[in-house]
């Protein structure tokens, strides 16, 4: 059962062109099913029928949470059962494609309704806290300040961040390349201020941080190598504590900011899906539901009949 799995995760990184993030995810999910398969006898996936599926994921609504002490109530959420759902139905979407197994009992596997979560972004004052520079300027110091402002100014996913290339930066002209999911291409402008952090970040902290083993990843840690997702996370929250932002600040909600107040600002919705680098507008106009919770808090606020 394993190597049809590790079949299905080659055909995601070299064909679908899929990201490491979703790799790893879905691995994770098919393998839980296939750690309960076992327990259940069940020794290959031709012996799978809809009915081992269904029983599966009743197990996994009724299980609980890992991590949380014995006796917790709480359970795994609609949004986890829904990624479990999606895993098996595109694993054997592949195998019946590929002719590695003669049917597709996952196609009756309907996935359940997903809440819309409204991004959250920053505030105005929030993100000026953030962006402040720190005193006194080290190599550190300034990679955080060029990571931040260039996420808030190009509103780039972590593993863009991560993965950025010094051939990607064109900053005389104003603009980056980024390599998004999917192994999309897209051109992204960057302001004058996110251009001089970055400028001054390469100038005086970058060749600190080189080592001879050092890639020519644009951000670097103190050892010279490029950011694990993790510790480029960690890095943002602290300077966010650091800087007195009392929210809990992740990267992505930068990128939120960056789209939130594009909009906010007059920004075409269709301008900011070639920015974000979203396939479908659908998953662009989440932002035009927060800012409209905007303009009725300020009509309610600010008109003198509301």
């Amino acid at each position: 059962m394993q190597q049809l799995i590790e079949d299905f995760l080659q055909y995601l990184r070299h064909e679908r062109g899929q990201a490491e993030h979703t790799q790893k995810t879905y691995a994770a999910l098919l393998n839980k099913f296939v750690a309960w398969a076992a327990a259940q006898k069940l020794t290959g996936w031709e012996s799978v029928e809809l009915p081992h599926l269904t029983a599966f994921l009743q197990h996994e609504r009724q299980r609980a949470v890992a991590k949380e002490p014995p006796g917790s109530p709480r359970r795994l959420s609609g949004e986890s059962v829904y990624l479990e759902i999606a895993a098996l139905r595109a694993f054997y979407r592949f195998a019946e494609n590929e002719k590695l197994l003669p049917s597709n009992v996952a196609e009756n596997l309907s996935l359940p309704r997903r809440w819309k979560r409204l991004p959250k972004a920053l505030t105005n004052a929030e993100i000026e806290k953030l962006l402040e520079p720190e005193s006194p300027e080290t190599p550190p110091n300034l990679c955080d300040q060029a990571v931040l402002e260039l996420a808030y100014a190009s509103g780039l996913r972590l593993a863009e961040l991560r993965n950025l290339r010094l051939e990607q930066l064109h900053l005389d002209a104003g603009f980056l390349n980024v390599i998004g999911k999917g192994n999309k291409e897209r051109v992204v402008p960057v302001g004058q201020k996110a251009v001089e952090a970055l400028n001054r970040y390469i100038a005086a902290a970058r060749p600190t941080l080189v080592t001879p083993r050092s890639p020519a990843s644009v951000f670097l840690t103190k050892r010279g190598t490029p950011f694990a997702a993790v510790t480029l996370w960690l890095r943002i929250k602290r300077r966010a504590r650091r800087a007195g932002v009392t929210r809990n600040v992740t990267p992505h909600m930068l990128r939120h900011s960056f789209a939130t107040h594009l909009l906010e600002h007059g920004a075409d919705l269709r301008v900011i899906q070639e920015l974000l680098g979203h396939a479908s507008i659908s998953t662009t106009e989440v932002y035009t539901h927060v800012t409209g919770n905007r303009m009725r808090e300020i009509h309610r606020r600010f008109h003198p009949r509301a």
